[in-house]
């Protein structure tokens, strides 16, 4: 299929009358890329949720926090980003190349604004490779197939799942799609992962009517997760230290930001 036809296919698949997640949490960061529709679901879901929009940009910086650690410290050379979302500042492969140009970055989703995006704003560096994958995260070993025609898989990989599990609403699938993938990848790998709660410690009770609001309004349907539902994705690994805690904290250059219902931690398969 030639790119043409590939693009029109996905324009197809593009609904702009109901709202979607990559494109409002677009919005919330302050993008470009996202339709009248998703401005008012996004404001509502505001209203409803007010730290919304701080939950979005704290998981933004946990990436470039991540993905800066995991390179620089940890010697980190392939990542697989799954729920890549839509491009924006500060994408994995910019952050991984800027420290080593050689990184090769694999950015998976299945959203069609993200594919016509992806395909025209990520590119690296040519000493490393950028590559994106239409995929679904709901089928793992397909995930994993594409990956290997750019990523390395007998060495090891920075697998991100940042806010796309919480789009599995089976917890026990959830947690199979996450053993399946890092099964796939050796020791050494790691595996970051940032994930909504409605835990109370972390004031994530205001999640519950917001998620309701959107399941009603919005696509796909979203879970929050409890800390011990979340920890159990790290099972078999070797989690860093903090651990499991709120994403504006993990690693954070200061303690003094807000505690958000957002968890966030970074693991290694060892």
């Amino acid at each position: 299929m030639s790119e043409s036809q590939d693009l029109s296919d996905v324009s197809g698949r593009l609904n702009t009358g109901v709202a979607h997640n990559a494109r409002v949490w677009n919005y919330w960061i302050g993008g470009k890329d996202n339709y009248e529709i998703d401005q008012q679901v996004g404001d509502q879901v505001a209203t409803m949720f007010p730290v919304i929009r701080d939950v979005a940009r704290a998981d933004r910086q946990f990436l470039a926090r991540t993905v800066r650690f995991l390179t620089a410290d940890c010697g980190v050379r392939q990542f697989l980003d799954i729920g890549t979302g839509l491009p924006t500042l500060a994408n994995t492969h910019e952050i991984a190349q800027r420290i080593a140009p050689e990184a090769r970055i694999v950015y998976v989703d299945n959203d069609p604004i993200v594919l016509v995006h992806a395909r025209s704003l990520l590119t690296g560096t040519p000493q490393g490779a950028t590559d994106y994958i239409d995929a679904d995260i709901q089928h793992p070993d397909s995930v994993m197939e594409g990956a290997a025609a750019t990523l390395d898989l007998d060495r090891p990989v920075a697998v991100m799942m940042l806010g796309i599990l919480n789009f599995v609403l089976d917890t026990g699938e959830a947690q199979e799609i996450v053993r399946r993938i890092m099964a796939s990848v050796p020791s050494g790998s790691y595996l970051a992962l940032t994930h909504p709660t409605t835990d109370t410690d972390l004031g994530g009770e205001g999640n519950v009517e917001a998620m309701r609001f959107w399941n009603e309004n919005a696509t796909p349907p979203i879970t929050a997760r409890s800390r011990a539902e979340i920890s159990a994705f790290f099972d078999g690994l070797d989690l860093l230290t903090p651990g499991l805690v709120s994403c504006a904290h993990w690693r954070a250059e200061t303690d003094s930001g807000p505690t958000l219902p957002q968890f966030g931690a970074v693991a290694m398969k060892p």
